[in-house]
């Protein structure tokens, strides 16, 4: 499995976007959070601004779509050019056709899900996506602690996805840091959202290196 490590602009400086991006060139792609103040109590950006930081990133762009009615409004992030679309299995309510429309307009179908949602019921629409999606903290804020209680729900995911036999990656999202990396790649995660781990640094570039490092070495172990 190869390790992907996607910093979170919401930790960034908002105001000197253009410029934290730059500091993350080395990462695998840019995280970019949607939130609409509905589905999560946050409010923060939304097609336009996804659209100016794909027109100025230098690596892809990795949405992350945590807002009510995925079917209305993702496709138009698949067709502004982003690399991976992931919306909420929550929030979804044709998920499968969805993820053929996003994948048809050129863009990677992730499915997130929150803690407490059972990934059981999906598991036998693995194939339908390109990556799974744990959330390993409740969506809508940064800065939360790692949620140990998600570690099972990864295995279990991983486990899965092996025996499909597809080619899926598995993504965490939520506290990850040097000490929690190791724990989620253990489970079985293998893309790693990582944001005031990054960006709270004085060089992200290093604290990308330094998280890489742990995972791949995890990895590498599993085989």
């Amino acid at each position: 499995m190869r390790c992907c490590i996607n910093p979170s602009i919401l930790s960034a400086d908002f105001v000197n976007l253009q410029t934290e991006l730059e500091r993350i060139s080395t990462a695998d792609a840019v995280h970019v959070d949607v939130m609409d103040n509905h589905f999560v109590p946050n409010l923060t950006l939304g097609l336009p601004i996804a659209q100016r930081i794909q027109a100025v990133s230098p690596i892809p762009l990795d949405a992350h779509l945590m807002i009510e009615d995925p079917d209305r409004w993702a496709p138009s992030y698949a067709d502004a050019g982003l690399a991976s679309v992931t919306f909420h299995a929550e929030a979804a309510t044709a998920p499968v056709k969805l993820a053929r429309e996003l994948r048809a307009r050129g863009a990677k179908a992730g499915l997130a899900l929150r803690p407490a949602t059972p990934v059981e019921p999906y598991l036998d629409l693995l194939g339908e996506f390109d990556m799974i999606l744990v959330m390993t903290v409740e969506p809508g804020f940064g800065g939360q602690s790692f949620l140990d209680v998600t570690l099972p729900k990864i295995r279990r995911t991983r486990e899965a996805i092996d025996g499909s036999g597809a080619a899926i990656q598995l993504q965490v999202d939520g506290g990850v840091t040097e000490e929690t990396i190791v724990r989620a790649a253990e489970a079985g995660a293998n893309v790693f959202v990582a944001g005031s781990s990054v960006y709270g640094t004085p060089d992200p570039a290093e604290a990308i290196s330094a998280l890489r490092a742990k995972a791949t070495g995890v990895l590498a172990l599993k085989g």
